[in-house]
């Protein structure tokens, strides 16, 4: 019986436009023996836009919005859990891409250390010439120590050292924090700073994810930046995750 990696994704009406070219991304991807992905797309709440974009393939599972309106990306990402029966989860937004070999090597590093309960990777910037452009500061090579994310995070002007959107997760620790962040954006971010504050990561400097740069996304939209709600967000963020370490709770648990 094959083991899993659930891949997931969340998608709203003006994104669906990109989920054939991340599925390409995906049937691209070569994994182990004994090992396959199902890819779970979730739309945030429920329209007639995206439908006509999910690929057809027995490995795609398309759901609508259970509570039939918009909640945000957070949302439909942790909906989404509900149909992640495998053993990781891989985040791929909809206007994203993988790379060649990534799922292979977030697979690997966490399969050869138990000790880790996160992969993430190089991610370059997507832009609509077909260009990409690198972020500078990439981390070393090799794991990500707990509290590094939040260290760096708060220091850098609210900018993590890794990029949320090419995680790579235990199922059961995802789960455990309860998914991602019930916020109006972030909401990765405060996952990802939440998995550090409990375990070990991994970060490879080889190239994961295609980072789509377009008008119409989130993160490019001026309510994203608006100085009182990122403030809240910011603070938010940063109170889960020194919460959490705060108890001590680690994976794995020991004892």
């Amino acid at each position: 019986m094959s083991r899993r990696i659930i891949i997931v994704t969340a998608v709203h009406g003006p994104s669906a436009r990109f989920l054939p070219e991340a599925h390409k991304s995906l049937r691209q991807q070569e994994l182990p023996d004994g090992w396959e992905w199902h890819w779970v797309i979730q739309e945030d709440g429920r329209t007639d836009a995206v439908a006509p974009h999910v690929p057809e393939d027995a490995r795609v599972t398309f759901r609508q919005g259970r509570q039939g309106r918009p909640g945000g990306p957070g949302i439909a990402r942790t909906l989404a859990l509900a149909d992640a029966d495998g053993e990781y989860v891989k985040v791929l937004d909809a206007d994203d891409q993988l790379a060649p070999g990534v799922l292979a090597r977030d697979l690997a590093a966490l399969e050869g250390d138990r000790t880790l309960g996160w992969a993430t990777s190089r991610a370059l910037d997507f832009l609509p010439d077909g260009s990409t452009a690198g972020f500078p500061g990439d981390p070393d090579n090799g794991p990500v120590e707990r509290g590094a994310v939040l260290d760096f995070w708060k220091s850098n002007g609210f900018r993590a050292q890794v990029h949320p959107a090419s995680l790579f997760v235990r199922r059961d620790l995802v789960l455990a924090l309860g998914g991602w962040m019930a916020l109006p954006a972030s909401e990765d971010t405060g996952l990802l700073l939440a998995l550090n504050a409990v375990s070990r990561g991994w970060f490879s400097q080889e190239v994961g994810l295609l980072y789509r740069k377009w008008e119409g996304q989130a993160t490019g939209q001026a309510s994203h930046i608006d100085p009182a709600e990122r403030e809240a967000r910011m603070a938010v963020v940063e109170a889960r995750a020194r919460a959490l370490a705060s108890f001590d709770w680690r994976f794995p648990a020991s004892g």
